[in-house]
């Protein structure tokens, strides 16, 4: 049987005929056809990500073909999808058949944007699917007919061609949708707490911890027995948190809240700040608490401040504003680094990422489990309602594709 034929056999290849023009060409060709999102930025400075249509790739030596059943939209996809543009001024200019949607890029965003003009890219880090082709070699075999889950990018497509390595099965009793989220935020969460640990700190306080990533950083402190200090904008945020089974929970709001947080801070020793934040002067207000938890605690007055070292973890970029660092009460004692995953996960090395890796997929159900607001079909994601709701990156509003939804 040849490649097409497997992958009909195995696959249930859908060939979805966005219009009917493509009808008769997928009845005659023995290749079938895959859509997948693809985001250009143009010398000219504008954006345009569209619905494109491809043969399927037959897959080398030690790849798989994925048909790609579930895909989230998690904050740092934005990036691909729409780079430094202005979601403001967005438009669609495609049809329901053919979506397109076109937006501006400011002229102070072009320089971020210079390795990208002129190249389509693929859009979506993760997501979970049914391999239904493999190379030859014994790794990429082995997953043949397997639900797995992958954090390949280009997730936002019908079928995914990638390395077999890339991939981990999923259990029989996880669904395509559970798995979708197990690489950004599961290992993110463990990884930050791991990175916490191996640089001596105990306890941590996280920014914008209504988040899907914040919920789970919150259950695994609670799992584990760390003590967390969360940081939230609303009361609502502050509820749900605390019906999780949150002890410290803070509005930001509030007009009391540094001196709230203060003597928390006091209370738990808390040294590390794990922000999503990044803009602004948040993050740094918080190491100053810290500081000041920390000096009250002195009985002799020192120059150089409380000597305890405090660390602020930048891993997300909800403010795209500048990051205020303001030394003035933060001490001698302090360090500010970015965190991203991959290099974290190669920097602890192979036999260290497994063990995170493992234990998402023991806890895919519970601690690491994602929700989502809502569901749309691929053809919908560019849809000038959806891109600027999901945009928005509201708590609780997380979305979550379904790319071969009839």
């Amino acid at each position: 049987m040849d490649f097409y034929g497997l992958v009909q056999r195995l696959g249930g290849v859908n060939f979805p005929c966005i219009e009917d023009r493509y009808m008769s060409t997928h009845m005659s060709t023995s290749s079938p056809i895959s859509l997948s999102i693809r985001s250009l930025v143009k010398a000219s400075g504008e954006l345009r990500v569209s619905l494109e249509q491809a043969v399927l790739p037959e897959p080398g030596h030690d790849e798989v073909l994925i048909r790609v059943l579930a895909t989230p939209i998690n904050p740092s996809d934005l990036g691909w999808l729409f780079g430094t543009a202005d979601i403001g001024t967005a438009q669609e200019a495609g049809s329901t058949d053919a979506p397109l949607l076109t937006a501006r890029i400011p002229l102070a965003g072009m320089p971020a944007m210079a390795s990208r003009i002129g190249t389509p890219l693929p859009v979506g880090n993760e997501g979970a699917g049914v391999v239904v082709a493999t190379g030859a070699s014994p790794e990429a075999q082995v997953l043949l007919g397997k639900k797995v889950c992958t954090l390949s990018g280009g997730m936002y497509a019908q079928y995914r061609c990638t390395k077999a390595a890339l991939c981990m099965e999923l259990p029989e009793d996880v669904t395509a949708t559970e798995g979708a989220s197990c690489f950004v935020n599961p290992l993110t969460a463990l990884s930050l707490l791991d990175a916490m640990k191996r640089d001596g700190h105990q306890a941590v306080v996280q920014t914008a911890a209504a988040s899907n990533l914040g919920q789970m950083v919150l259950r695994i402190c609670l799992k584990d027995g760390i003590e967390i200090v969360n940081v939230v904008r609303s009361q609502a945020q502050e509820e749900l948190l605390r019906s999780q089974g949150a002890r410290h929970v803070f509005n930001s709001t509030s007009p009391t809240f540094t001196q709230d947080i203060t003597a928390c801070l006091l209370e738990t020793g808390a040294t590390a700040v794990f922000d999503a934040i990044a803009g602004g002067a948040t993050g740094t207000q918080i190491l100053a608490c810290i500081e000041a938890a920390q000096v009250s605690k002195l009985t002799t007055y020192s120059r150089y401040g409380s000597g305890v070292y405090k660390h602020l973890y930048i891993y997300g970029n909800l403010n795209t504003t500048p990051t205020i660092i303001d030394r003035g009460g933060l001490g001698a004692s302090f360090g500010v680094s970015g965190f991203l995953l991959m290099p974290y996960l190669e920097k602890i090395g192979p036999e260290a990422s497994s063990q995170l890796k493992r234990r998402v997929m023991s806890e895919i159900k519970t601690t690491f489990a994602s929700t989502y607001g809502r569901v749309i079909p691929l053809t919908e994601l560019l849809s000038l309602e959806n891109v600027r709701a999901y945009s928005q990156r509201i708590t609780g509003d997380k979305f979550l594709i379904v790319p071969n939804k009839e």
